[in-house]
């Protein structure tokens, strides 16, 4: 009988922690005990895992006892709070939040481009999920890394409300239905409306002139990739429920053709081909929702450079760009390293 492990899913009714939950399931995770982790205010409700109710307890610093890996999807402040008391327990926490990503200790994984680097857990016990744009653009951008070496990126993200929580998915659901019922739209979650419209805005303004999530996408890509890439980025906050959307354009060492591109996207893990354009074939978010791949299609010569290409990108921002990615990371985890 293989050996099962205690799992902790922190911030169990938030949309990432419930994908989380559901991506336990459907990928048969060796689950022997789980536990599952909210606020306060959270705790008491009764959530299921494989058809069997779970009581949510609030989160504490003793939350950890007997767990092996603790699932973090709870934010920020949550995740530096309590990770190190889940790693003094013994968990190794696998952590969703930005707030360990660039911490030259702690891995920052997508197991597509840099599994090895989970080995590297062992320093502070946690391993970084990355941002969500980040992770579908290097699944889609690694293997034409690997063939002529990308110089520079420069990307433009469509990102679906679900990125920011539950309550930016009902905000533009409510949104939706009082402007269709000629009703004025609320505002609560984001600065201004978002149904029928686009904010240039995700994350806050750096001195720099460019938004949190803006330079989350330069500084990880560098990191996950192991390369000192050029990265310049533009993210969108766009009226779409759930699907990340990405225009991407890369210089590269040498030249990479389109077909040449499709070949190697076509054989690369996670990657779904879809770029038929002639016959409507393009990734969309509708397609991407409730996947686990990263879909690419669009693709074509930058003609204005020497050695360009352009790509579009999409991937659901939940399963994929978050708790999909944790799970995976999981898997390997238990894998190769844990005994």
């Amino acid at each position: 009988m293989s050996k099962l492990w205690n799992v902790a899913v922190v911030g169990a009714t938030g949309a990432v922690g419930a994908q989380m939950i559901e991506c336990l399931e459907e990928r048969n995770f060796p689950v022997g005990k789980v536990r599952y982790l909210a606020s306060a205010r959270s705790a008491g409700e009764i959530l299921e895992f494989k058809g069997k109710p779970v009581v949510v307890e609030e989160l504490t610093h003793d939350s950890f006892e007997g767990i092996d890996i603790a699932l973090f999807s709870a934010g920020g402040e949550r995740s530096r709070e309590f990770c190190p008391s889940a790693v003094q327990a013994g968990a190794v926490c696998i952590d969703n939040s930005s707030v360990w990503r660039m911490d030259p200790e702690v891995p920052l994984v997508v197991p597509e481009v840099n599994p090895h680097t989970i080995a590297q857990y062992t320093t502070k016990g946690i391993i970084a999920n990355p941002n969500c744009s980040t992770i579908q653009m290097v699944v889609a951008l690694k293997p034409l890394h690997d063939y002529a070496t990308i110089k520079r990126i420069v990307v433009s993200t469509y990102q679906a409300v679900s990125g920011t929580g539950k309550k930016a998915i009902e905000e533009l659901h409510d949104q939706i239905r009082a402007m269709l019922q000629g009703k004025p739209a609320e505002c609560t979650v984001y600065p201004h409306r978002i149904a029928f419209n686009c904010l240039p805005q995700i994350d806050s303004f750096k001195e720099n002139g460019y938004t949190g999530e803006e330079m989350k996408m330069v500084n990880e890509t560098r990191k996950i990739m192991e390369a000192e890439i050029g990265v310049t980025a533009t993210t969108v906050r766009v009226p779409v429920f759930y699907g990340h959307s990405e225009s991407v354009n890369i210089e590269t060492g040498r030249k990479i053709t389109v077909d040449r591109a499709r070949e190697l996207l076509k054989s690369a893990p996670g990657v779904e081909l879809a770029d038929d354009p002639a016959n409507g074939v393009y990734p969309m978010p509708i397609d991407a929702a409730g996947q686990d791949l990263t879909f690419v299609g669009r693709i074509r010569e930058d003609e204005s450079i020497e050695n360009g290409l352009n790509l579009w990108i999409v991937a659901d921002n939940i399963r994929k760009g978050a708790a999909t990615n944790a799970v995976q990371i999981a898997e390997i985890l238990i894998e190769n390293y844990l005994k």
